[in-house]
């Protein structure tokens, strides 16, 4: 991917996780190259690079939209997300030592150090803090040893990011303690308690499948 793409596909992506657009919304290269000033090959090459990160969809004879949101499949993924995070962690705190833990503990300050929301900006968490928030819970698993395990957890935090992002305007949003479930990990991952870090991971994405629901994703389906 050249220049041109890789600025169409940051933008794009910021556009899709700030809700420029509604899951389900078409999005057409036409009008999409025209608005950020580049190629319809330009858009497409893009969007094919979201749609692999499962933020965008090709429909047969309809093209690209939005990624759309589905109950059901937020259930499913945060049950595959927990199986396969609490397996990776199970190995990394087996296996981490003193440098892991010294890059858990860098990863941590870092997201503790970058602001969640911008107050001048729109009610979703920041583009740094979901950096930051990822390479957080990659640092936790960095020690598992496991590259096929470590890729699914990647993919799947991909394919929810569009969930999380989505509902992080919701009231429920500013009422969870994340920072106290961040704080939570940490510690477990520094005592290389395995039980409770599992817990603690089953929990922290347990409630942000809650937080979605509670941000209207059921009724928004219900109605169509």
């Amino acid at each position: 991917m050249g220049t041109a793409g890789r600025q169409a596909y940051s933008m794009l992506r910021a556009a899709i996780l700030d809700g420029v657009w509604r899951p389900g919304e078409r999005l057409a290269p036409g009008a999409l190259g025209a608005r950020l000033g580049t190629s319809t090959t330009v858009i497409r090459e893009a969007l094919t690079r979201l749609a692999a990160e499962d933020l965008v969809t090709l429909r047969p004879q309809r093209g690209f939209a939005v990624r759309d949101l589905d109950v059901q499949e937020l259930h499913d993924l945060t049950e595959l997300r927990c199986l396969t995070e609490v397996y990776a962690a199970r190995l990394s705190l087996e296996r981490g030592d003193v440098a892991w833990e010294s890059a858990v503990m860098a990863a941590y300050h870092r997201l503790t150090r970058t602001p969640r929301r911008d107050p001048a900006g729109p009610a979703v968490t920041t583009a740094a803090w979901q950096e930051a928030h990822r390479a957080f819970h990659e640092a936790l698993l960095s020690a598992c040893g496991c590259a096929p395990v470590l890729r699914q957890a990647s993919q799947l935090g991909r394919t929810t990011e569009l969930y999380r992002r989505w509902a992080s305007a919701a009231p429920a949003a500013s009422q969870r303690d994340v920072e106290g479930e961040h704080r939570g990990l940490l510690e477990a991952a520094l005592a290389h308690d395995v039980e409770v870090m599992a817990a603690r991971l089953r929990h922290h994405y347990e409630a942000t499948a809650e937080m979605v629901l509670d941000s209207g994703l059921a009724m928004a389906q219900a109605g169509g």
